[in-house]
């Protein structure tokens, strides 16, 4: 038998499962902060972790709202992760009362690389591979290293043939 590729292990995450998975996860950080509880700020890993750092937002009620962009992967091959953009140097510091925000955790490679620069940042990630889970803090759902997650904003709805062919005359 032949080894699946990348795609064809896949998870597919609906903008339902999304919605829910990072309300778990903010349910989760709840009363977790380090002042009384509350977290003094966000910040989404671009561009994955923009959509559940919004919803976690919304929930814990977090107005202020920052991104750091890395760049680790070239489509679906990684590569050496890299900053392209910081938060607010002043807001950060160490990351103390800070929740750093990722959809998914792979290898760990780019939260290493945010740890480094906000070591007391809480790291937290809706979904997790074996490899990356020493890297976060809190997430919802563990998935096997070979496994491709979809997400909603990688795909689109059309139709798709039946696996045993159509209602054509025969």
């Amino acid at each position: 038998m032949n080894e699946p590729l990348p795609h064809e292990k896949g998870f597919h995450v609906s903008w339902d499962q999304l919605h829910r998975d990072a309300r778990a996860l903010a349910w989760r950080l709840d009363g977790m902060g380090p002042v009384d509880g509350q977290w003094k700020a966000i910040v989404a890993i671009t561009r994955g972790g923009m959509a559940p750092a919004m919803i976690i937002a919304r929930e814990l009620d977090i107005r202020t709202v920052d991104t750091i962009s890395v760049k680790s992967y070239d489509h679906q091959t990684q590569q050496a992760a890299k900053v392209l953009k910081s938060p607010n140097e002043a807001m950060m510091k160490d990351g103390r009362g800070i929740v750093i925000i990722d959809d998914l955790v792979d290898t760990g490679k780019t939260l290493e690389l945010v740890r480094k620069l906000y070591p007391r940042a809480h790291f937290a990630t809706v979904y997790a591979k074996p490899l990356g889970e020493k890297q976060v803090d809190t997430f919802i759902t563990g998935v096997s290293q070979d496994t491709w997650i979809f997400f909603p904003w990688d795909m689109a709805l059309q139709y798709i043939e039946p696996f045993r062919g159509t209602d054509e005359l025969r």
